[in-house]
């Protein structure tokens, strides 16, 4: 992991934009603050966005932390009991726009119409009910590592966190691939198309939010979207967990949804290989308020440990966004070439 701590300077040159942006803007899902996050994103300090621009392009580590933005815990208020619980402005705005022009140098921020209603900002918190789910609103489940929308052909090639608060000190787990100890035969068995992988829980219909604002079209393409990922739930995709250079591979896996790839002896001594080499190389990160960590989706895999929650508006919260480097694959499942939330 690289990390880069802001110095005081770079603080409130940050802290000038971000104001100035949040007078502008009631939030970061504003269309127009969408389209021109990466002009803004230029106003950043230059080594800020120089060390994004690296990670980037040299695709080494998988892992990039900013430390030094000042979260006030006071004003940004408790911990809501749900993501829906956010209406109106936020008191988390001025953090969500420097979340967002890190991200827009990076790529686009894109949202998925099947989780969290939509949103292109996604609050990550524990939710009453959800304590044993394998959702990143659980808590005293494992949540076990994976990569980001694993079954998804459109997942994010980065996904950023920004934390909050996290007063219980909860580490976030990750490995990269660079990191597993894999045998050559292990990496051709692993290289090929044999592995079937479902949706996770938080994209099923039975976590749908509420629709009554959408358009006929855009319930028409919610409607098609959900009738595709029950589909693929029942008869999943079967897909390569190592791809791309083999010498240098990219790496999509959830193991907790690829149960049905031990059906076979040969399938199933490459998911415990692999599954054993990332449980080796597995390490953790506590995440302190104001502190973003942005990971590269084809390299990095990711959970959380276990906790317990309190529900008393002083539990763990963080921010978290999806971002693509080409914006155009998604192009047939976004309602236009300007929207963000792909169907």
């Amino acid at each position: 992991m690289y990390a880069v701590t802001l110095t005081e300077s770079e603080l409130r040159q940050i802290d000038t934009v971000t104001s100035s942006l949040a007078a502008k803007f009631d939030s970061v899902n504003d269309p127009v603050f969408l389209r021109d996050s990466t002009v803004y994103a230029h106003e950043l300090p230059d080594r800020l966005r120089a060390e994004l621009n690296t990670f980037r392009h040299e695709e080494s580590g998988g892992v990039l932390s900013i430390r030094g933005h000042v979260i006030d815990d006071t004003r940004i208020g408790p911990t809501p009991k749900h993501w829906r619980s956010q209406t109106g402005r936020a008191a988390t705005l001025p953090t969500e726009i420097y979340f967002v022009l890190c991200a827009a140098l990076l790529g686009d921020v894109v949202g998925w119409s099947t989780q969290q209603d939509g949103r292109i900002m996604h609050d990550i918190l524990p939710i009453k009910g959800h304590e044993n789910e394998q959702l990143g609103s659980g808590s005293k489940e494992l949540l076990t590592w994976h990569t980001e929308e694993a079954f998804h052909p459109l997942r994010a090639d980065y996904l950023g966190l920004a934390c909050l608060r996290n007063p219980d000190s909860v580490a976030t787990t990750f490995a990269s691939v660079d990191d597993l100890d894999l045998s050559e035969d292990l990496r051709d068995l692993l290289g090929k198309k044999r592995y079937p992988i479902r949706p996770d829980r938080s994209h099923l219909p039975q976590n749908r939010g509420e629709t009554q604002h959408l358009s006929a079209r855009e319930e028409a393409l919610l409607t098609r979207s959900y009738e595709w990922i029950t589909n693929l739930d029942s008869h999943p995709e079967h897909v390569s967990i190592l791809f791309g250079d083999p010498a240098a591979p990219y790496l999509r896996i959830d193991p907790y949804f690829m149960e049905e790839a031990y059906a076979d002896t040969e399938s199933a001594a490459a998911m415990t290989g692999i599954v054993d080499a990332v449980d080796r190389a597995i390490r953790e990160h506590i995440l302190e308020p104001g502190e973003v960590l942005f990971l590269d989706n084809y390299k990095i895999v990711h959970g959380r440990v276990p906790f317990t929650a309190r529900f008393d508006g002083t539990d763990r919260w963080l921010k978290r966004l999806s971002v693509a480097r080409d914006l155009r694959k998604s192009r047939d499942r976004r309602m236009s070439h300007t929207a963000r939330v792909i169907y």
